[in-house]
This record gives structure tokens, sequence and C-alpha cells, in this order.
């Protein structure tokens, strides 16, 4: 099986780089440069999710692929093939933090079919397809990256007690309203998150807050960055209530799956289920999408 590799380092935070990851308008600008198409079931790829591709062989000729995203966390994205020509394919995209940035290393090993033949394909076609589509990417994640670090905060905050945590239900705008939400609001300029979440969920609530750490990766919005933060109700707080929303509910690992999210917390729903089977910081590995 060939595999190949390339790096590229990323001025921006790990979880900001796995989010871009995420993100299907990035992979379809990459492929769109290389004259391929992709399409994905909504603007942020979830766990268990397939996506479709079709590879441009040439003129007028392209190669459907479907392939499963089997891995995703703020230490990378991996994906294999369910459908398409190839015998197999796996990609696995490995973030690591270091001081000058995100050192991204893409790994794509696949074996093609018709043995020596295929073989052949590999040297004449394959390798040379693979390398100018990650050298794409690699290009559209850092403009991305550079364009996202200047976008507004928004916050969203999964608070847990006893094994559930707390959703809400959206009045406005029309198109989210009777969906479910975490809790959270916009970042006030020179204001820390922690301290944002506080505020909107007091605001939102009528709560007090006390901030436990982050939640999966960044989200890129259509112009803002959504950041998921964990919290516990502070001793002596009073029980949550709707001020803003049209109703509360305490959702249990059961449960997050089946609940109607707004798409951006749907992002998180595998995030959220391990969080609350493990009682600590999800990284989840496997396992289905909110429907």
């Amino acid at each position: 099986m060939p595999v190949l590799r390339s790096t590229v380092l990323i001025d921006a935070p790990r979880r900001t780089v796995a989010g871009l990851l995420r993100d299907a308008e990035v992979s379809a600008e990459a492929m769109r440069r290389c004259g391929h198409r992709f399409a994905a079931p909504g603007r942020l790829v979830c766990l268990g999710e397939t996506v479709r591709s079709g590879v441009r062989v040439a003129p007028g000729v392209r190669v459907p692929l479907r392939t499963r995203i089997t891995a995703v966390s703020q230490a990378g994205l991996e994906s294999v093939l369910v459908a398409g020509p190839l015998r197999a394919l796996s990609h696995q995209t490995t973030l690591t933090e270091t001081a000058a940035g995100t050192l991204l290393l893409d790994e794509v090993g696949w074996t093609s079919p018709l043995g020596l033949l295929g073989r052949l394909g590999d040297v004449v076609l394959g390798r040379r397809l693979v390398l100018r589509l990650l050298a794409a990417r690699a290009e559209v994640l850092v403009e991305r990256a550079a364009e996202v670090t200047g976008r507004p905060v928004v916050v969203a905050t999964a608070v847990v007690r006893d094994g559930a945590v707390l959703a809400a239900r959206r009045t406005r705008p029309a198109e989210l309203a009777g969906r479910w939400e975490l809790p959270g609001g916009r970042v006030e300029q020179g204001e820390a998150e922690p301290d944002a979440v506080v505020r909107e969920l007091r605001e939102e609530l009528g709560v007090d807050v006390r901030v436990t750490g982050r939640l999966g990766t960044d989200l890129p919005l259509a112009d803002v960055l959504l950041r998921v933060h964990t919290a516990e109700l502070a001793p002596g707080s009073p029980e949550p209530e709707p001020l803003e929303h049209g109703a509360l509910r305490w959702v249990d690992a059961a449960d997050v799956p089946g609940l109607d999210w707004v798409p951006a917390d749907r992002a998180v729903a595998a995030d959220l289920v391990t969080l609350l089977r493990s009682g600590t910081e999800a990284a989840p590995q496997a396992g289905p999408c909110t429907p």
C-alpha cells in the first residue's frame, strides 16, 4: 500500500486547526483548486458521517469515492474508504501544538485494484494526484487559519450535573426555533472566555457557574469562531431558568444523540456523550453523529 506524507506548520492554535479540518468549505475549496469535487452532509463534518468526492483523473472523467469519518478531535481527523474503485483508502491527519503554531501531518495510504497495472497507475497518476491535493489542502488551511483567528469568538457551555448536560430550546431566529443548544453568547472585547461563560449563563439562565474546561474542537461558523466550554453550577447557585429560551432540559448520554440540536452544537454531540460517560473532557474516537 503506497503511503504519502505531507507536513505544514499553521500559525493557529491546535483546536482552531482541528475545527478547520471539519469545515466542509475548506475541503471543497482544496478539491476545487485541483479540479475535484467534494460534498458533505453539513458545514461541519461529524464523527461517523460519510462524505463524497469526485476525483478528476482525466478531462471530463471523475471517479466517485465515499469515505467515512472515523475519528475527530483536537488531535486530528481520520477517514476510511466505504465505496469506490480502490481496494482501500485511508487518510489520517495528526495535529501537534508547537511554540511556532500547529504542526499538521497528513498521511494518505491506498491500495489500487488491477495488480501490476494498478501499481503502474499509482506511479504515473496516483502519487502526483495525492501530493497535489495535499499541497492545495495545506494552502487553504493556512489561508483560512489566518482569517478565522481574527473572527469574534462565541462561547457555548456544556453545564454538567449528575451525568446530564443542560440543553436550552431556542425561540429565534425562525429557522432555529424549537431546536436545542448549549447556552452561551458572544465574548465582548477585552473579556476572557471563562468570564464570558459566567456572564452569559447568569443572563440567560440566572445561574452562577464554575468553568471547568474545554470541549472538542473550535467550530468555524459563518462569521464567528465557536468555542465550547464545560462548567458546573457553583455552590449556592439558583436552579436554571429559561430567561431567554423556550425551555430547559437535562439530557443524559443516552438521549444526547437523539436531541434536535442546532447544527453547531450537533458537531459536539459525540464529545458530549463521552464527557457524560467519563466525567472528563471528551476526545471521541468512534460513534455516530446526531441525526
